[in-house]
């Protein structure tokens, strides 16, 4: 099933079985914790809009012993902020070569790339989304991610999709059987 569903239930067992060995969830920002755009004030500062819900999605990650991080193509002092209050374990702006820093983000976590999610929403994501074991797009993503996704929020970027797949994997984890 490549598409998202909110009944975690209806989804394939390899899905799920992939969810729950999940350790580290990689996220891009604009597009992605944000719709996208980008909102600029008269002397030049910029404004993003945070779903808080995506926030309380980072937190039950966390929570489940999954760690969280970070890549964005552009520099704003608002991701900076946010990333600090939702505890992220690593961030990384100014992103152009974003395989290359997911690679840097699993070698400096000591994660395995077969334990990690991607979540993206446009072309720049496509590298470090063939590296990550689950690669994810947002519902409103551009349709080259969607084709390269194993699975589609049912909702847009800035709107919630993150805590999809918090949801996702924190449910697969919990449905998961105990290593003996």
């Amino acid at each position: 099933m490549t598409s998202g569903d909110n009944n975690h239930a209806a989804l394939d067992s390899e899905l799920r079985a992939l969810a729950a060995r999940i350790e580290l969830v990689v996220f891009d920002v604009d597009g992605v914790l944000t719709d996208g755009r980008l909102y600029l004030g008269d002397d030049g500062t910029e404004f993003k809009a945070f779903h808080v819900r995506d926030g309380h999605g980072f937190k039950l990650l966390r929570e489940a012993g999954v760690k969280v991080a970070a890549l964005s193509g552009r520099r704003s002092s608002a991701v900076i902020r946010r990333m600090d209050e939702l505890q992220v374990d690593m961030y990384r702006q100014g992103c152009q070569h974003k395989d290359r820093d997911f690679l840097d983000l699993l070698q400096h976590l000591g994660i395995d790339r077969q334990a990690t999610a991607y979540l993206g929403d446009d072309v720049i994501d496509l590298p470090a989304m063939r590296l990550a074991a689950l690669p994810v797009a947002v519902a409103d993503a551009h349709p080259r991610v969607r084709a390269m996704a194993r699975w589609i929020t049912t909702l847009g970027g800035g709107r919630g999709a993150a805590r999809e797949l918090c949801d996702l994997i924190v449910d697969a984890r919990e449905a998961a059987p105990l290593p003996e």
